[in-house]
């Protein structure tokens, strides 16, 4: 049983890595969420003893190199993230869905703050606002998946 929930996690973070791979463009580039990121939050908060903090600076690297960012870049954001979705994942459990939103919405806002700040020491010119767009169609994306089926299909086998 053990062995299944890990290749499902691998499995749907592998897709999320696709996802994040597709070519966008236009405003569909402005704002795409971050896939990766959305995957490896859900199976933080529910299955840490195998998502946890490694996995997230594994998953931050490979999108270093695959994205062309400064390398260590992604990691250091998903890994922060990570820890601090990993802190209070425990009350988390006891928070309603609407409070679980707004909580993977800071931490969707916090990355993205923090990719802004490396990005501004790398010499990078400041994006404007619109670089936040993808932590609210982030949440939008989160909150969706929470109400699906897949979501329902998950916890349900968990339990």
């Amino acid at each position: 049983m053990q062995n299944f929930n890990r290749r499902r996690v691998y499995f749907t973070l592998l897709a999320a890595l696709l996802l994040q791979l597709l070519p966008f463009s236009g405003i569909w580039l402005q704002i795409k969420p971050d896939f990766l990121l959305l995957a490896l939050l859900f199976w933080l908060l529910r299955a840490p003893s195998i998502c946890n903090i490694g996995i997230a600076w594994t998953a931050g690297v490979l999108m270093d190199l695959i994205s062309g960012d400064l390398f260590g870049q992604n990691a250091l954001a998903y890994s922060l993230t990570a820890f601090l979705a990993v802190m209070y994942q425990r009350r988390l459990i006891l928070f309603t869905v609407l409070q679980q939103s707004v909580y993977v919405f800071l931490l969707l806002f916090v990355n993205q703050l923090i990719l802004l700040l490396l990005k501004s020491f790398s010499g990078s010119e400041y994006f404007g606002w619109t670089y936040f767009v993808p932590s609210f169609t982030g949440i939008m994306f989160w909150y969706a998946l929470l109400h699906s089926r897949l979501s329902v299909n998950i916890m349900a086998r968990q339990q």
